[in-house]
């Protein structure tokens, strides 16, 4: 089972998020998800139990949990509809702004 967990900690990293789901069961990978330009944690991350009453214990009894003060989130990852996934690439739209997106400002000002 693929588990989600949220609110996490900056400082906590995959060993001591490992460390703290195999107290339930096996832990087959941890995944602690990073911005890519800073390297920094983003705050949540994934873990994945091939058992899977294992890992129904793990999210019952972690989520609410605190660690290093802050209260984390736990619950089963559920992938979302192919259709709603997010592209940042496609269906662009260009502009936006005063005078149709143009970078140098202006754009159609004063030609009406």
């Amino acid at each position: 089972m693929n588990i989600f967990v949220g609110s996490l900690p900056f400082s906590i990293d995959e060993a001591d998020l490992r460390e703290s789901f195999e107290a339930y069961g096996t832990v087959d990978s941890v995944k602690i998800i990073t911005d890519k330009f800073t390297g920094r944690s983003k705050g949540f991350g994934f873990v994945e139990m091939s058992n899977d009453e294992e890992a129904q214990k793990a999210i019952d009894e972690l989520n609410g949990a605190t660690v290093e003060g802050r209260t984390i989130v736990v619950n089963k990852s559920e992938p979302k509809p192919e259709g709603e996934r997010r592209s940042f690439n496609n269906n662009r739209s260009g502009g936006g702004g005063y005078g149709g997106g143009n970078s140098r400002g202006g754009g159609d000002r004063g030609r009406y």
